[in-house]
């Protein structure tokens, strides 16, 4: 026997750890798991109440024998995968593997790589425990079931290698089912309409909007309905009928948990939840710090807003002394955790708040320390006291209307201080106004608006759904997405997903046929069972039993009922050249393409060029639609190279009335109505209409 052997996940783990831990400690990483149901098959024995028949991984019996040789010359065996059901199920097989008592403590459980927490872990170790594990198994027992044998069944009847998974097939449907959602939308038209106004003595003017008509809301359908208001308003006095001052407080977000920070990684840097989670796991695991190695962040799969009360007491010290009393909330706030959280986690929280952002610059990559710094800022702000903004509401009458007239300023900036929401207030000061009192029309300001279909799921807002309804976990979001989009059921378009044809397909025939595992109340209650099991309250085999006597009916039933889909090619006009075949229609990551039916013989492809139907304006060239490299569209002359002219926003065959540019049409992300793509000129038909609204 010589010394402890202590078996964590990763050689980046294990190498911090080499450095918190004496000489006596020998610390390897089994890479993940090394045990798990075979791939080639169901592996779960259906006669023998769901019992999951366990394989060593291919490729991983030298990792295993290694650690078992080790775990023999051990006088301890120590496991210390990640503090999650996961990391619990892959301790439960090593302690099987290495024949370590099951009566023995050998879980060590940490939630952040710090000598401190690390060392306190070891005092503490504890027997694994199988509710976790019957949680975890569980799982990996239901996914097997759905996607083993329904995948088949897709198979045989639209296409080989593809598959549904039991989390993933509802995220398909909500994708699709939004897709149609904005397919079916109809555009409709309708107005707006404020003034400007003037209060006496005051020097600048501000703006009111039309709310009611004889105490009723408005509502405009087109122009005329507008030039009616505007009509009878003309000439009319605008008479303050009531001013009210108050003040708000807008309280801060709770630090992250796993779908918020991947959330805000993706609405601020554009990063999908693979490269979030893999940023994040390296800040969790270690980061070399001069001549320190430490993790920087805590344990990254959570969905718990708890903070622990010593951290709480150094954020308010960090507080306190950095920007003063008056930003520390009389005690430390307390966030309110999802039902189902798992409350022995924590938030996802800098280790210690001494490693600034400014400090680690230099030892992180860029998008390392753009990370980091959000984490870092977003816990601080979480224990700061709320922004206070004074509020004035101006309601004012003209004949038979009522408008209003909203100001905001903020008094007290309070956590904002450290952590500028990207929903940060403009503010807007008011005169001073008393009831009774005149002021003075000076335009009136008639806008067109459409309606606008609801915005495509991207990273954050699928995220956002799915968190919001309880389907899958923190650890299951970004292999839901990934799984959908290499499986060709999805692409990302300017960072959002569209369903393809394949996709719909899938859908529609899970809902058709397994309804139940669609259906998202179902998944939602099914996580809460797990949920239970984990807690103790019910056995692993009674939610098996459950979920399989209904689905098998649905499995037996759609084994005679789904009809073969013939996926029938899109032909197109155009000719390969290499071989004269005419080209089909294929999808793939960056969106649909022309290929040769000939492949593998012919391998000719080619991309799709869509027509805008404008002539640039340096050379007269097509523009055409084409893709960055990150995915976003812009529009381009055909010419390129010679012709570098470009546009983000969608050119329109019309030329500004005033300069003689292109006319656009802002795209969603860019907000805003047709344009005049002349920034120094920003003429708009919207906002023109009201020059011929002014009053006499």
């Amino acid at each position: 026997m010589s010394g402890f052997l202590v078996i964590v996940e990763s050689p980046t783990k294990a190498r911090t750890l080499k450095k918190f831990l004496g000489s006596k400690y020998q610390i390897m990483a089994s890479q993940g798991h090394l045990i798990d149901l075979p791939k080639s098959k169901l592996g779960i024995d259906l006669e023998k109440d769901f019992e999951p028949r366990y394989i060593t991984i291919r490729g991983k019996g030298k990792v295993l024998q290694q650690l078992k040789e080790a775990g023999k010359k051990a006088e301890k065996v120590y496991l210390a995968a990640d503090p999650d059901r996961e990391g619990e199920a892959i301790c439960w097989h090593l302690s099987q593997a290495l024949k370590i008592d099951q009566e023995s403590p050998c879980r060590v459980e940490f939630n952040e790589i710090t000598k401190t927490a690390v060392k306190e872990a070891f005092k503490e170790p504890r027997q694994i425990d199988m509710d976790r594990v019957d949680a975890q198994q569980a799982r990996r027992i239901l996914d097997r079931l759905v996607g083993y044998q329904i995948s088949p069944l897709l198979w045989r009847n639209v296409r080989s290698g593809l598959s549904a998974g039991r989390v993933q097939s509802v995220a398909l449907r909500l994708i699709c089912e939004r897709q149609k959602e904005i397919d079916a939308f109809v555009e409709e038209e309708y107005w707006t309409l404020a003034v400007l106004l003037q209060a006496n003595g005051a020097d600048t003017l501000f703006e009111a909007s039309l709310e009611r008509h004889l105490g009723k809301k408005v509502a405009l359908a087109d122009r005329q309905a507008a030039d009616a208001v505007i009509a009878a308003l003309t000439g009319v006095p605008f008479t303050v009928k009531r001013v009210k001052k108050s003040q708000r407080r807008r309280r801060p977000a709770p630090p992250f948990i796993t779908s918020s920070l991947q959330r805000e990684a993706a609405t601020k840097f554009g990063f999908t939840g693979r490269k979030t989670m893999t940023l994040a796991q390296q800040l969790y695991e270690g980061i070399n710090v001069g001549t320190q190695t430490a993790g920087l962040i805590t344990y990254i799969r959570t969905d718990s807003t708890r903070v622990a009360a010593q951290a709480q007491a150094e954020a308010r010290e960090l507080i306190a002394a950095r920007f003063g009393g008056d930003y520390l909330p009389a005690r430390p706030p307390q966030y309110r955790s999802r039902k189902s959280a798992q409350e022995a986690h924590e938030a996802i929280r800098p280790t210690s708040l001494q490693s600034t952002p400014e400090s680690l610059q230099a030892y992180l990559s860029s998008d390392q320390a753009r990370l980091y710094r959000l984490i870092w800022s977003r816990f601080i702000a979480s224990q700061m006291s709320p922004a206070i903004y004074d509020q004035v509401r101006v309601e004012i009458t003209a004949g038979e209307y009522e408008f209003r007239a909203t100001g905001s300023s903020l008094l007290f900036p309070g956590y904002l201080q450290v952590y500028p929401t990207a929903e940060k207030e403009e503010e807007t000061v008011l005169p001073p106004m008393e009831e009774g009192q005149s002021v003075t029309l000076a335009e009136f300001l008639p806008r067109q608006h459409f309606t606008q279909p609801p915005p495509r799921y991207n990273d954050a807002s699928l995220i956002k759904v799915l968190e919001e309804k309880g389907i899958g976990r923190p650890s299951t979001y970004v292999p839901i997405i990934e799984t959908l989009i290499s499986r060709g059921y999805l692409l990302r378009e300017n960072k959002a997903f569209t369903p393809t044809e394949l996709g719909f397909i899938v859908a529609d025939l899970m809902k058709r046929h397994f309804p139940e595992v669609i259906d998202l109340d179902f998944t939602a209650r099914l996580e809460e069972r797990l949920d239970e099991i984990e807690e103790g309250k019910l056995e692993r085999n009674t939610v098996l039993h459950k979920f399989y006597s209904s689905f098998e009916q649905q499995l037996q039933a759609a084994e005679q009922e789904m009809e073969k889909i013939e996926l029938k090619a899109e032909i197109s006009d155009e000719k390969c050249p290499q071989c004269g075949e005419n080209l089909v229609y294929k999808h793939g990551r960056f969106g649909r393409f022309l290929a040769c039916p000939g492949y593998p013989e012919c391998k000719f492809t080619k991309n799709i060029v869509k027509e805008t139907g404008v002539r640039c304006p340096l050379d007269g060239g097509m523009l055409v639609e084409r893709r960055s490299k990150k995915g976003r569209t812009f529009y381009g002359c055909d010419n390129y190279p010679e012709c570098r002219f470009t546009l983000w926003d969608k050119p329109l065959a019309q030329n500004c009335p005033r300069c003689g540019s292109l006319m656009v049409q802002p795209n969603r992300r860019r907000k805003g109505v047709i344009r005049c793509s002349n920034k120094e000129c920003a003429y708009s038909p919207a906002s023109s209409a009201g020059d011929k609204a002014k009053p006499e």
